[in-house]
């Protein structure tokens, strides 16, 4: 497998932070949640960074690859146009899954709003391989998946984090973005070695690294990535430089963010993490034993850009990597007999299990078999936490109507009633909820609260004069 082109040092890009992320000394790339961005307006940030040679590289959050059904056509019809608007080298998304129900168990339509972790189990493969070859083929550029972080773990495994991604590599032919920071969290809340799974990864598929901070509460550790990268995190990036050296290596900040200086700080040390792994460090003047990497059974050949897309219903080439002007190296691999008789009912039983799991944990469903309880509330409580969070964000009007009563009153919503269509839609269901039930108390919020739903959920928003009068009263009572 060829190499990528060498990326270095980057960071996540947020609005919130893009002066700053503009103003870092030796940027050399930026990767942007594709989800927030619109092709056709990107931020000036972006088109700055971009006329001044930084790569910018979109990274999604909503596919799903890692469920039960078939990839959906319109976002990954959304995720190529972004990757072509930026002219990126490769798109990047998750192992995992963030909805579920539907058509395969003829029960509601569930979403997570969050990454959920997949089992390890040949039927997920199954299921995840065939999704990976459907993405590979509508995406213009090469694809890489990232290892998630997770509170929970799934019953009856049959491989190992490091066995699961390198059959996936080996099957598909799919890059990979190894999240040091999740292999951390992992390690606290599962009990996974880290360094076990980095032995077992094929490194060679490394895209890039995301490193990452968090913080431990009760025994857990949230990946929050609101907080500085902790010198355990460090070090897992030390181990995996010690057995390849990554195209790229970029820091996650989503919340909580720092002064430049301190953003600026951790890049450096990113940059200045050693390659040493622990073997080295305990037994300084012995040679590393040779690592065997999972031998691939994918072949390179390189063919033209222009070449149109094999059509999803046939048999897939994976996508590969840049390698020169007008060609791309792609991977031609072989995919088992097996996993085209063994889809049909593996994505029926992958189905249920995970319908099972999403109801357990957003609609007050009972705890599925085989599941740590406690654990399950864990997660169920930071999901409900996340939505009110990004809900804040994307409607950041109901936590200045509602004030301090905002997070509470959002949490007993959330607690009966599912996310159904996204943070926009969840927003304004909850914003009926607390209409229909006569609240807020007071009667300026409530009359405020009132206007903000009217405006946003018709199929098309009020006339100007309508916005003008309701101003207006607003203003007046207000007086």
């Amino acid at each position: 497998m060829k190499r990528l082109d060498r990326l270095g040092t980057g960071i996540g890009w947020r609005p919130e932070i893009a002066e700053t992320v503009e103003g870092l000394p030796g940027l050399d790339w930026v990767e942007v949640v594709a989800e927030n961005i619109c092709p056709g307006h990107l931020p000036d940030s972006l088109l700055r960074l971009r006329e001044r040679g930084v790569t910018v590289i979109p990274h999604g959050v909503s596919l799903g690859l890692g469920g039960a059904d078939l990839p959906d056509a319109a976002r990954l019809a959304a995720l190529a146009e972004r990757a072509e608007a930026l002219g990126a080298p490769l798109v990047t998304e998750h192992i995992a899954f963030v909805r579920a129900g539907g058509p395969l168990t003829a029960s509601a339509r569930l979403e997570a709003g969050h990454l959920l972790p997949v089992p390890r189990t040949r039927d997920a493969l199954d299921v995840l391989c065939e999704n990976v070859r459907i993405a590979q083929d509508a995406l213009p550029v090469p694809l890489a998946l990232e290892n998630i972080a997770a509170l929970v773990s799934w019953p009856g495994d049959e491989l190992t984090e490091g066995q699961f991604l390198a059959e996936l590599v080996e099957r598909t032919g799919v890059r990979l973005l190894i999240d040091v920071a999740n292999l951390h969290t992992n390690h606290i809340n599962r009990g996974e070695d880290p360094l076990t799974a980095l032995d077992e990864l094929p490194v060679e598929a490394i895209a890039y690294v995301h490193v990452a901070g968090g913080l431990e509460r009760d025994g857990v550790w949230h990946d929050t990535h609101a907080h500085p990268v902790p010198p355990a995190v460090l070090d897992i990036l030390a181990e995996l430089r010690a057995r390849t050296d990554p195209p790229g290596v970029l820091l996650e900040r989503d919340d909580d963010f720092p002064p430049a200086a301190e953003l600026a700080a951790e890049l450096a040390a990113i940059r200045a993490t050693p390659a040493t792994s622990a073997a080295a460090r305990t037994t300084p003047t012995t040679p590393a034993t040779p690592r065997t990497t999972p031998t691939t059974s994918a072949t390179a050949r390189t063919i033209p850009t222009t070449s149109p897309t094999t059509p999803a219903a046939a048999p897939s080439t994976a996508s590969g990597v840049l390698s020169g002007v007008g060609t791309v190296a792609v991977l031609a691999p072989v995919v088992p007999p097996r996993a085209a008789e063994r889809t049909g009912p593996a994505r029926q039983r992958i189905a249920v299990a995970q319908g099972a799991l999403l109801a357990a944990l957003v609609a007050g469903g009972p705890v599925p078999e085989g599941f740590d309880g406690k654990r399950l509330k864990v997660q169920s409580r930071a999901l409900a936490a996340k939505r009110a969070g990004v809900v804040a964000k994307v409607a950041p009007e109901l936590p200045e109507i509602l004030g301090d009563r905002y997070r509470a009153a959002f949490l007993a919503y959330a607690a009966t009633r599912p996310m159904r269509d996204g943070y926009r839609r969840d927003a304004l269901d909850f914003a009926e909820q607390l209409l229909i039930a006569g609240r807020p108390e007071d009667d300026l919020a409530r009359r405020r609260l009132t206007h903000w739903w009217q405006d946003r959920a018709g199929a098309r928003p009020p006339r100007r004069s309508v916005r003008f009068i309701r101003a207006a009263r607003a203003a007046l009572v207000r007086r």
